[in-house]
């Protein structure tokens, strides 16, 4: 865990269920694969801010929408995870769930298949300026910005975040989502934002440049701070055009890479909060992604005692 800092996160973002299925073979199509299976907290929201208060974030604050069905489960969980759940319960729809594909390699890679749910019905009706009080930092899940529902609530807490003078990061989430909104869309959507955290490939696509780090350094001419999760390769920290730093990353032994970049970016995030400079920042990111793909599931360990 990082060390004790002051000040408040407020994470925007999906709250959802996990279902992780860890399969040793290849999958065997039109018969069984055999897997261990399980059932799981997650959500790249909420997961951050469980990363986020677990590297030693005081006052972590989630606010997303899930269904009636397990918004008890979902907000026991995060409380546990020393997070103050926000969660707003949708009457019509279920709560989101993502099943996540794991294969057996040495990598331990992923497939997600996504059902948003009720996540993605977040919306400025569920949004009051009341839940700045006292943050220092606004992160939001870049999957907000795949509903427009969600879009509206982004543009509701962005303008209100400005008019606090909180700033406002962001994680782009997913490609396959990203290539279907349009590059272009979602960058005049992160306009004004103060905190880009894509992947790898989530900046090259953001760029279309091949090379990561001529993509992170042309990405930070449009956001003032651009930190790209690199898994195995650690981090690229890029602000003004360049890039400033490399960071190299841990060693670790994969189990799960499910949740990896939400650790880094809740570490990145509570040592930011912490006063932290931007690499060492992502220093505590990289130790975060580490501890993550030796784990099943995206959430932290819990507090012992």
């Amino acid at each position: 865990m990082g060390r004790s800092v002051s000040g408040a996160l407020l994470v925007l973002g999906d709250v959802v269920n996990d279902v992780v299925a860890r399969h040793a073979g290849p999958l065997a199509p039109g018969t069984d694969t055999a897997a261990v299976i399980r059932t799981l907290p997650g959500g790249a929201g909420a997961n951050v801010a469980c990363w986020a208060a677990h590297w030693g974030c005081p006052d972590v604050r989630m606010l997303g929408r899930v269904g009636a069905e397990s918004a008890a489960w979902h907000e026991r969980e995060l409380t546990a995870s020393g997070v103050r759940p926000l969660l707003v319960v949708d009457p019509a729809a279920p709560t989101g769930t993502v099943i996540c594909l794991v294969d057996g390699g040495a990598a331990a890679e992923r497939t997600f298949l996504t059902d948003s749910g009720a996540s993605l019905r977040l919306a400025p009706a569920d949004w009051s300026d009341a839940l700045l009080e006292g943050v220092s930092r606004l992160h939001l899940s870049g999957y907000l910005f795949f509903s427009e529902p969600s879009r509206a609530l982004v543009a509701t807490a962005c303008a209100a975040a400005r008019a606090h003078g909180v700033p406002v990061s962001v994680d782009p989430a997913s490609t396959g989502f990203l290539g279907e909104l349009g590059v272009d869309r979602f960058l005049s959507l992160v306009d004004g934002f103060d905190v880009l955290l894509p992947s790898r490939d989530e900046a090259c696509l953001l760029t279309g440049l091949p090379d990561p780090a001529d993509a992170v350094a042309k990405l930070s001419r449009h956001v003032p701070l651009v930190v790209a999760k690199q898994g195995a390769e650690g981090a690229l920290v890029a602000a003004s055009g360049a890039v400033r730093a490399r960071v190299a990353a841990l060693p670790a032994v994969p189990r799960d890479t499910t949740g990896a970049g939400d650790a880094f970016t809740g570490a990145f995030l509570a040592s930011l909060v912490a006063g932290a400079q931007p690499e060492e920042a992502a220093r505590e990111g990289c130790r975060a992604g580490a501890m993550a793909v030796e784990r099943v599931g995206g959430r932290p360990p819990r507090a012992s005692g």
